[in-house]
Order: C-alpha cells, then sequence, then structure tokens
C-alpha cells in the first residue's frame, strides 16, 4: 500500500515538474524600431498597434507568456539604427522589426553579423536568408481616400505633404490624384516635399502653405499629425493617413487610411517560435486586410460614405485597379496604355507623377 503510494506521489511530483519546466521557459523576445516618438496617432503607433497585439494573441491570462517585447522610439536612420540593432541583438532579441525605409541598409548589415536573428524589414525591398520583407498597398486606400477629397473639395485642389520621394509615397500620390479626378477630371493635387519623415513644425508650415495655395483638402506622407491640426485650425478638410486622427481634428477629418499589423505581426512570430519562419516578401492590400479606409468624420455624407466603402468592396475584389489606363505624366508622356493595368513590378518601380500632379 505504502508503496503504490509512493509511486504516486512520485509521478504528482514529476507531472508537475514537467509541467513547472514548460511554462518556466524563457518567453521569447520581439523588439521593434521606431523612427519617430510613440504618440496616439500616426504611423509608429500603428505599429505599435501590432505590437501590442502580438503579446495580446499569444500569451495566456494567468500563465507565463511565452512572448514579450519591447520598442526603441526616435531612433534615426543610419549609423544610430546600427547601434540599436546591435544593443537588441546582445540583449538576446529572437526576432527584430525595422518599420522604416531607411532602416533597411542598417538591418541588412547587422543581419549578415548575426544569422541566428530573425528580422523583418517593413517597407525596405532587401532579403537576406534572415531578413523578410513587407509592405502594403497603401495605393489601394489613398485612391479611395482621392474619391472622397474630391466629393468633398470646393476647389478642386488638394494639398500632399510628403516625405521622401520613393516609390511608396510617389504611388500614394499617384493613387490619390487618380482617384480624385475620377470624379473631378479637372482636380488638382499640389505637393511639398520635405525630405523628413517626422518634423510636426514643418508639416504644419507646408500644410499652411499649401492652404494659402487654394488646397480645401490636405493628404499627407508624414509621421505626425501635424497637417490634421492644421486643417482642423484653418477649418479645412483632410485625410488621415496610418491611423484615426479625429481627436486631433474632429471637424477636419473626412476618412482615414489605416494600417493593420497585428495578423501578420502575430504570424511572423508564431512562424519563428515554432520553427517555420521563412524569408519571404509579403505585400498585402485591401484583400488581405493589411489596408482599410473608414473613421468618417461626422461631417462626411452618407452619400460619400457608401460609395467609398463599396469601391473599397470592388478593390477588394479585383474589380478597380487605382492603376488601370491610361495612365499619362504630368510632363504629357503616356506611361500607360489604355485598357492595360500596371504590374506590381511597375507600381513598385513607379518614378514618376501623374497628371493632375503639380510638382516634380
Amino acid at each position: 500500500m505504502y508503496k503504490n503510494l509512493i509511486v504516486a506521489l512520485w509521478a504528482a511530483i514529476c507531472v508537475c515538474f514537467s509541467v513547472y519546466a514548460q511554462n518556466s521557459s524563457p518567453p521569447f523576445k520581439v523588439a521593434f524600431l521606431y523612427v519617430a516618438p510613440l504618440g496616439d496617432s500616426g504611423w509608429v503607433y500603428q505599429h505599435n498597434v501590432g505590437r501590442l497585439a502580438i503579446e495580446k494573441s499569444l500569451n495566456k491570462t494567468g500563465q507565463p507568456p511565452r512572448v514579450i517585447t519591447t520598442y526603441v522610439e526616435n531612433v534615426a536612420e543610419g549609423p544610430d539604427a546600427e547601434r540599436v540593432l546591435r544593443d537588441l541583438v546582445s540583449q538576446g532579441y529572437g526576432l527584430i522589426l525595422t518599420p522604416s525605409f531607411g532602416y533597411m541598409e542598417p538591418t541588412i548589415k547587422v543581419a549578415a553579423e548575426n544569422p541566428q536573428v530573425k528580422f523583418e524589414s517593413i517597407t525596405g525591398y532587401k532579403r537576406a536568408s534572415n531578413v523578410a520583407t513587407a509592405n502594403a498597398r497603401y495605393y489601394e486606400g489613398r485612391y479611395l481616400t482621392g474619391v472622397a477629397a474630391a466629393r468633398m473639395s470646393q476647389t478642386g485642389v488638394a494639398g500632399y505633404v510628403a516625405g521622401f520621394p520613393i516609390p511608396e509615397v510617389i504611388q500614394g500620390i499617384n493613387a490619390f490624384t487618380l482617384g480624385m479626378r475620377s470624379i473631378n477630371p479637372k482636380a488638382q493635387v499640389k505637393i511639398i516635399w520635405l525630405q523628413t519623415w517626422f518634423d510636426p513644425a514643418r508639416e504644419r508650415e507646408a500644410a499652411m502653405t499649401l492652404m494659402n495655395q487654394d488646397a480645401d483638402v490636405l493628404a499627407f506622407h508624414t509621421g505626425s499629425s501635424a497637417v490634421m491640426a492644421a486643417a482642423q485650425e484653418r477649418g479645412k478638410w483632410a485625410v488621415a493617413y496610418h491611423s484615426d486622427m479625429r481627436k486631433v481634428a474632429p471637424d477636419a477629418q473626412i476618412l482615414a487610411v489605416t494600417h493593420q499589423w497585428g495578423s501578420y505581426y502575430t504570424q511572423r512570430v508564431e512562424a519563428v517560435m515554432s520553427g517555420k519562419w521563412a524569408s519571404t516578401d509579403t505585400w498585402g492590400g485591401v484583400a488581405q486586410g493589411m489596408i482599410s479606409v473608414g473613421d468618417f468624420g461626422p461631417r462626411v455624407p452618407q452619400a460619400v460614405r457608401q460609395e467609398v466603402l463599396s469601391l473599397q468592396q470592388a478593390i477588394a475584389r479585383g474589380k478597380i485597379h487605382p492603376f488601370a489606363g491610361p495612365l499619362v505624366d504630368n510632363e504629357g508622356r503616356i506611361r500607360l496604355a489604355k485598357g492595360k493595368t500596371a504590374s506590381d513590378a511597375q507600381i513598385l518601380e513607379m518614378n514618376y507623377l501623374v497628371q493632375g500632379v503639380v510638382g516634380k
């Protein structure tokens, strides 16, 4: 009897120890680099929403965490990014995500030195055995906001505050313009290039300048909500980008293009943890749930909302493509013939501005 009792107790102890050992294994560590300070809206904010989604999806209440995440904010692109990446590697982070185009080269360099660590270069295009790339088809959302902007504009002139003239930004400017001109063939989009992603003072100044040039609708591809705040102050319209910005511009916001990173990030972390991660290239849009438009302002008519949401469904089904020919650039050259649709390669290499854009 005592022998059986001892055997049973020992078995129970072994089971408990096994469970404890499994639950006490160190959590997988994931890190993010942010190109600007973390605020309550914008590019960095939306990626941070994705970071938090990882923990929410993979950790269970009342149990030791399977994964922990961290971030380093306001990291300059270039040598400083290399320093931060090496520091994170030294701290044992197994997956490092770098969501900014200017982080691409530092990511590739540090990844080559640390093949045991996985990296995700978000908006970059250079890959390696331990570096994957991912981006979203922002231009699909931009086209839809151009439609809404044209419906709300009285002057037919929009202003666009842009960071750097890289293909991703050019795609957005062109798609926005084509969306506007699908409603108003005479619409114009005026650009101011800042050569920076995040400088709220200069973003605001550019917005003011564009509104002084008859723009009654503003769009932007920068990191803060300064353009939205400027439109709110002047009683103009604006399109939010990256995230909903109605807190900043409750009256000015027409709608928002939001980027949804949580599902992708969670899948990639799970892949590393299960040993199934591979260097892939992802480019998802409305159909994949990575891009969405909505968050309409209270003054936007229901008819405009319905029109935009209907067009969004059409894009998801492949019925509408923002870059369908004919495409003519703003110097009069035909870039895509009538009846043709731009290929992914043509979109990724886009280096011209379409007819209706005022700028170079």
